[in-house]
């Protein structure tokens, strides 16, 4: 019967041995995609600084009027290809309503999916990169 006792007595030790080795393990492994996560941002911060540091030389010693004119490319394009779309739907709905087009057909065909999803991205192109350039 002593027998019986100290060996389960040693089962129990080697079981919660076995439990706090797991526990530790578990731990190391959080500790590593911790520091994992810390270096990614750290990482992520030296290229922000490196881009920052690029355009703050690129401005050193240019006149005003090169820095305005790459100021001013995103809006340029953006509103160029947005006047593009304004046009084409305007020429579109001339030419649906000569012809005798109804507006349910026309409104179907000039505002469709892709219509939708590139003017999406037109916006998203402006106002999307302005916030995150902030």
């Amino acid at each position: 019967m002593q027998i019986a006792r100290e060996l389960e007595m040693r089962k129990l030790g080697f079981e919660a041995q076995e439990r706090v080795e797991h526990v530790h393990t578990q731990q190391l492994e959080i500790e590593t995609k911790s520091n994992e996560k810390v270096s990614l941002i750290a990482a992520q911060q030296a290229e922000m600084q490196a881009i920052y540091a690029h355009d703050t030389a690129l401005n050193e010693g240019t006149s005003q009027w090169m820095k305005n004119l790459r100021a001013s490319v995103r809006p340029v394009i953006t509103y160029g290809f947005f006047f593009l779309l304004v046009g084409i739907d305007c020429a579109l709905i001339y030419h649906g309503l000569s012809t005798g087009v109804g507006f349910q057909d026309m409104a179907d065909q000039l505002w469709d999916d892709e219509t939708q999803a590139l003017f999406a991205s037109i916006i998203a192109f402006h106002f999307g990169g302005r916030a995150f350039g902030k």
